[in-house]
């Protein structure tokens, strides 16, 4: 089986952390969101990725190539962002039009029963309940779970069951030649090439659709759910606690996931937060936090927070958002 995974957005809701670190790289539970996606389609048999890169998507061919470098990937290149569906159309020429399609979202965490969904003798799209389904592409169901209309981002919704961003196909040629139909015809929503465009489509060729829902869905484009998925995921992890590395007269609060590098001294950590590699700790005390790599933080008090890699941060806070490669001084100038 073949899985597309479209990394090309520039995460601009998770600015300043994304300016220097595509969104799919940020680590939630001590692992990148896009080692998540991949180890979990490798689960259900998955053996082909194409990964559509696009904003430093250097950064996420380089991260694949050194920490999966025995997987069957192939890479594509999306040069302007005109929608999910023209991205998933760049890829076409590496799909084995023969061959059943998962499409994962690079920027979404999904829990559902995944071999339920490949056992389907349909194509299958996982949706979840929302509040507000005018933000999402919206499903509506029969009573026998098939699915009768797909609308994207609808102003009035008739439904609010929104599409999670798995969708597993097993008419990938048909869908291909939905999305190229678009492409060719300028057929756009909103401004932009729809996915669920095709996938109408395909309905209307007579193709019959379910829908599963899942779980849990993590949407991870906000640094709040970043945070809302840290916690839940070391939840599920238990007692979590990879100290591996130097923690000296510290406190450690599970479930946390501390790089086996990190060193804690003089600190309280926990609970939940993700510590990356060769961070250091010194007089602070974190909590509900993600932190990542090469980074330093000295006298200070966070909660909520997300500090980005090689940042150093001195003094005192309560929630920062910060991006890779910044310092910040809390103390003021007449403290030592």
């Amino acid at each position: 089986m073949q899985a597309i995974i479209p990394v090309a957005g520039a995460g601009a809701r998770l600015r300043p952390l994304t300016y220097t670190q595509p969104k799919v790289l940020i680590s939630v539970a001590g692992k990148p969101i896009l080692s998540f996606i991949i180890e979990q389609l490798q689960s259900i048999g998955v053996t082909r990725f194409v990964v559509v890169l696009g904003y430093l998507g250097e950064k996420i061919k380089d991260y694949i190539d050194e920490h999966y470098p025995n997987l069957d990937v192939q890479f594509v290149s999306q040069e302007h962002r005109e929608g999910l569906g023209h991205a998933i159309w760049c890829a076409r020429e590496k799909v084995n039009m023969q061959d059943d399609l998962v499409i994962h979202l690079g920027d979404t965490i999904v829990e559902t029963d995944f071999n339920r969904v490949i056992r389907s003798n349909y194509s299958t799209l996982c949706i979840k309940k929302v509040e507000d389904p005018r933000k999402f592409g919206v499903a509506e169901l029969d009573q026998d779970g098939f699915i009768v209309h797909l609308a994207e981002k609808p102003v009035i919704p008739k439904s609010n069951m929104a599409m999670v961003g798995f969708y597993y196909i097993k008419e990938t040629a048909v869908l291909f030649e939905e999305l190229n139909k678009n492409v060719e015809a300028e057929r756009r929503t909103n401004n932009q090439f729809q996915l669920t465009d095709a996938l109408l489509g395909m309905m209307k060729r007579g193709i019959r659709m379910k829908a599963q829902a899942v779980e849990n869905w993590f949407d991870l484009g906000k640094k709040e759910i970043l945070l809302e998925t840290n916690a839940n995921l070391l939840k599920k992890s238990g007692d979590m606690r990879q100290d591996q590395g130097i923690i000296e007269h510290s406190i450690v609060v599970p479930p946390v996931s501390i790089a086996a590098d990190a060193v804690i001294r003089n600190s309280i950590v926990g609970p939940f937060v993700t510590i990356g590699e060769k961070t250091e700790l010194n007089h602070s005390i974190v909590r509900n936090s993600i932190i990542g790599s090469y980074a330093r933080l000295e006298d200070v008090v966070l909660q909520n927070s997300m500090i980005g890699s090689d940042a150093s941060v001195r003094g005192s806070s309560q929630s920062l958002n910060i991006g890779d490669n910044t310092e910040i001084d809390l103390r003021g100038e007449n403290q030592q």
